[in-house]
């Protein structure tokens, strides 16, 4: 098992967000938690990416505990595509600029430049396939992209560093179907040797 939740539950005042779940993730696995708004689906997913200290329940990657440690210590092997990208990308730096850091999560770092010339062009090569024209607007701040064009940053920049396990919360709400289609498609093709836990509520019915 690449992660395992027991008995994970959560308690905001008198509102039960998360009550007792338990669930097991096989390593390279692709998952959906299919619920409506208000069911806990982003309160599990806050747990495990440890955004809050759980009321009771443990959380193993592997055969490790982490349920105590800090979100930025879990965020070396776990990575995170939210439903709005701005949570998830520094909207005045640029897209060159944000998806340097991403390609640096974990890793120690000096004083030099944000990103070389090589690492330009292996952005331009991962931007491209996407078909959104992102790989000519590298040097432009990401909160005046557009939101497909802002959540395929996101999603890039979550994969960048091949994470253990990747958390991706409703990544396509709000975008048009051409987008939508493209990033789904995006999703699959870079999470094949993942873990994928994604969170999704029903489409409403005609």
């Amino acid at each position: 098992m690449i992660l395992q939740a027991k008995h994970l539950t959560k308690r905001y005042g008198d509102y039960m967000a998360v009550d007792d779940i338990q669930l097991e993730f096989e390593k390279g696995s692709f998952n959906a938690i299919l619920g409506p708004n208000g069911a806990g689906k982003s309160t599990f997913l806050n747990a495990i990416s440890g955004s809050f200290p759980l009321d009771k329940g443990h959380i193993y990657m592997g055969d490790a505990a982490v349920e105590q440690t800090a979100e930025y210590e879990r965020a070396k092997y776990i990575s995170r595509v939210y439903q709005n990208p701005l949570q998830g990308t520094a909207p005045r730096m640029t897209v060159a600029e944000n998806l340097s850091l991403a390609l640096r999560r974990g890793l120690k770092r000096g004083l030099r430049k944000g990103y070389t010339a090589e690492e330009l062009e292996q952005f331009k090569a991962l931007l491209t396939p996407l078909q959104l024209g992102l790989e000519e607007r590298l040097d432009a701040e990401i909160g005046l992209l557009s939101g497909g064009q802002r959540q395929a940053v996101s999603l890039l920049m979550a994969t960048l560093r091949t994470p253990e396990l990747l958390l991706l919360d409703e990544p396509t709400v709000g975008l048009d179907p051409k987008t939508e289609h493209e990033l789904l498609t995006t999703i699959f093709e870079s999470s094949k040797d993942k873990t994928c836990l994604l969170y999704t509520s029903p489409s409403p019915r005609d």
